[in-house]
């Protein structure tokens, strides 16, 4: 067994090799994380610009891309899922402010997971180069993502100024919300980034896995309007406490709102939890199997 550098070694069996090498213990690890944070708030901001840099609406785009599509989701599904104040006890919500909503959170975990569950094998050239905890990349995912989030919760106030039901006390409920789906994200992406070091496919059914999740989540329609036999599991998605919060704030919540911001709790405890003992046992070793 020959140690590397990193204090990694390579045990020889037969003609496999297997990477081991030490963990490192949780304190170190999150002293480690606070000593970063600068570098997450540059590479963020970085990731960010870049991805706009060469377009000619340049940062309208993060705003831009989900208005369109909760625009046109709210033209095509309005006829189908009519009557949205009856089902929901709404204080006056338009359909289009109710989609709207839902979008805002949704765009936000999307984006932010999406990135984060691939973040380590994305950031390999980076990683590969100097030593920093590896939690660095899914949270910089995660940070990025807050720059349109900002930028579309903005829209969502605009819009219910003129479309209703107007700004009040019960609008404030969009903090906790983006608060909660920024955990979240942020728990499920710390599990999935650790995880996508040695499960390759994983990217693969990520992507699979967010158009499914989309059409479960109540995005586009009440919770009360989904099939009686799904709903329990409707409400208990990860996402659906941060959109259920939201429609609070629009007086558009279903009646199972608790019970999702609990589930999206535990979603995020659990996962970011086991996300986190993982990357405390392999931090070492994750840059040397990429």
């Amino acid at each position: 067994m020959v140690p590397d550098k990193t204090g990694a070694s390579v045990r020889d069996a037969g003609t496999q090799f297997l990477l081991t090498g030490p963990g490192t213990p949780p304190r170190v690890l999150l002293r480690s994380l606070w000593e970063a944070r600068t570098l997450v708030g540059v590479l963020a901001r970085k990731d960010f610009f870049v991805r706009y840099r060469r377009t000619r609406l340049g940062l309208l785009w993060a705003i831009a891309l989900p208005v369109v599509q909760a625009a046109v989701l709210a033209a095509v599904f309005s006829s189908l899922v009519s009557g949205v104040g009856a089902a929901t006890g709404d204080r006056g919500t338009s359909y289009a402010v109710f989609v709207f909503a839902g979008m805002v959170p949704w765009a936000y975990f999307s984006a932010a997971f999406t990135a984060g569950a691939t973040s380590v094998v994305d950031g390999a050239n980076l990683a590969q180069r100097i030593y920093f905890p590896r939690l660095v990349l899914p949270l910089v995912a995660v940070t990025t993502a807050l720059f349109p989030l900002v930028a579309t919760l903005l829209v969502l106030l605009g819009l219910v100024v003129v479309l209703g039901p107007g700004l009040g006390l019960a609008t404030l409920w969009v903090l906790p919300g983006a608060g909660l789906v920024m955990v979240v994200a942020l728990g499920l992406a710390l599990l999935f980034s650790a995880a996508q070091v040695y499960l390759r496919d994983l990217r693969f059914a990520v992507s699979a896995g967010m158009t499914v999740l989309f059409y479960l989540t109540p995005v586009i329609y009440p919770v009360t309007r989904a099939p009686e036999a799904l709903r329990p599991v409707v409400e208990l998605l990860p996402a659906a406490g941060p959109v259920e919060l939201f429609r609070h704030a629009v007086g558009a919540a279903g009646p199972g709102l608790w019970r999702s911001v609990a589930a999206s709790l535990v979603w995020a405890v659990v996962a970011g939890g086991v996300g986190f003992v993982v990357h405390c046992r392999r931090d070492r070793v994750l840059a040397d199997l990429l």
